[in-house]
């Protein structure tokens, strides 16, 4: 067993907070929690969390919070343009049976709020306001952190938790890996429902993608998260964000147009639900998504990146939340066996790779879907995704592409002796 007392994660969201709690409490590892921001992120909108990552959720003690400030997603349901719906998945019953867990959609601050409440009752240290400016690694003795105010900290083992663009990363582990834009672009909000909804609804236009889900039904307060995903062209700048900040201007200020020329393709009951979800939005998220490449450095000998940081894919399948908690246990299990601590982080990454790999492949195919289509491109997309919803009664695939499976997947019930000689 590598000889970790002392653990430094760079990172104070979903990622970070998860291992401070999984780390503390299997392997009794003394955690401290560095995060750059002044105080705990309430960036980002509703996240889906499935089974596969509820279950880890559960084995944190902070499932049942966020049951009660998340919705439960039952089936998927596909509109057509004309307001017909082309097909749905009920899927819920079946993995509960397997599981015991549901799929559910729930903000993102819920879940930060949750954990965060977990780490503090357990006395976990937690420092906001530290830009991490430096990391010094020696592989005989660990690492050595230092921030922008000019205080440091070492640690025999250095988590990078902090996303996409994560410092850990561009620093020290894998400074050439640098986030590729997807061809897609979100616009999102959260708004009050405007009646009863169940289930995540999908429908095809001409000029993208619109989502609509349940997010905090189980709640007091009963909110719909909306996203309308679209291709949009990357800025044609030598600074890529003043591009995409002008074109953010743009989106927000004209965002009730956009979705009034976008939700006005749709008939039936359907499109007059959809109008009426426009009305009742206010304000809106734009941002243009990034991904990793695959094949990126995922550590060193004395730090291992975690989740998005490592590899961040679209979110067009629903499993980032999830990918990271996967790491952070299979982490956890690996640093109980009876190996070098080089050995635990080669195994973590045979482990973890083609997993990670397949989610994101798919959830980039599933984000194609959502470019702008042409009357005979929407014609198409509708006749294969209505012959797709009754092909799969037939096969066993069931969920865009994934064998259920994959949704029921447990890292704690994963073989790591096996890995031993990959």
């Amino acid at each position: 067993m590598p000889q970790i007392n002392k653990v430094v994660i760079i990172g104070a969201g979903p990622a970070g907070l998860a291992a401070a709690l999984r780390l503390h409490d299997i392997n009794n590892i003394s955690v401290t929690i560095y995060e750059i921001r002044e105080q705990p992120t309430h960036l980002g909108g509703a996240i889906n969390i499935p089974a596969n990552g509820l279950r880890l959720i559960d084995r944190l003690g902070v499932y049942e919070s966020l049951l009660k400030g998340g919705s439960i997603i039952p089936q998927l349901v596909v509109h057509s343009i004309n307001g017909n719906e082309l097909g749905r998945l009920d899927y819920i019953a079946k993995i509960k049976a397997k599981t015991g867990y549901e799929f559910i959609r729930i903000k993102r601050t819920v879940v930060v709020d949750a954990l965060l409440s977990e780490v503090q009752n357990r006395g976990i240290p937690i420092h906001f306001n530290k830009s991490l400016v430096a990391v010094d690694e020696n592989a005989k003795t660990g690492a050595t952190i230092t921030f922008s105010d000019g205080s440091s900290d070492t640690a025999d083992l250095l988590l990078g938790c902090d996303g996409i663009h994560s410092a850990v990363r561009k620093l020290h582990v894998d400074p050439k890996i640098r986030p590729e834009y997807s061809g897609v672009s979100s616009m999102s909000s959260i708004v009050p429902m405007p009646t009863e909804l169940a289930g995540m609804h999908t429908t095809f236009t001409s000029q993208g993608s619109v989502v609509v889900v349940p997010c905090a039904e189980n709640s007091q307060e009963k909110s719909l998260f909306w996203f309308l995903t679209r291709h949009i062209p990357e800025p044609d700048t030598a600074d890529k964000r003043d591009g995409w900040n002008e074109h953010r201007e743009k989106e927000v200020a004209g965002f009730k147009n956009t979705l009034e020329e976008v939700t006005s393709e749709v008939g039936g009951d359907w499109g007059s639900f959809l109008r009426a979800v426009v009305s009742k939005t206010d304000t809106v998220n734009f941002y243009p998504i990034y991904r990793l490449p695959h094949g990126g450095v995922w550590h060193t000998s004395r730090c291992v990146l975690i989740g998005d940081a490592a590899h961040a894919m679209q979110p067009h399948v629903g499993q980032g939340v999830s990918m990271a908690l996967e790491d952070v246990f299979l982490l956890s299990r690996l640093l109980k066996k009876e190996s070098s601590l080089q050995e635990s982080l080669r195994q973590f990454e045979t482990v973890r790779r083609p997993r990670i790999e397949e989610f994101a492949s798919q959830a980039a195919n599933n984000g194609n879907r959502a470019r702008q289509k042409g009357p005979w491109q929407m014609a198409i997309t509708e006749w294969g995704m209505w012959a797709w919803f009754r092909a799969r009664r037939v096969f066993s695939s069931w969920s865009w592409g994934f064998r259920e499976e994959e949704w029921t997947y447990d890292i704690d019930r994963v073989d790591i002796d096996y890995f031993d000689a990959l």
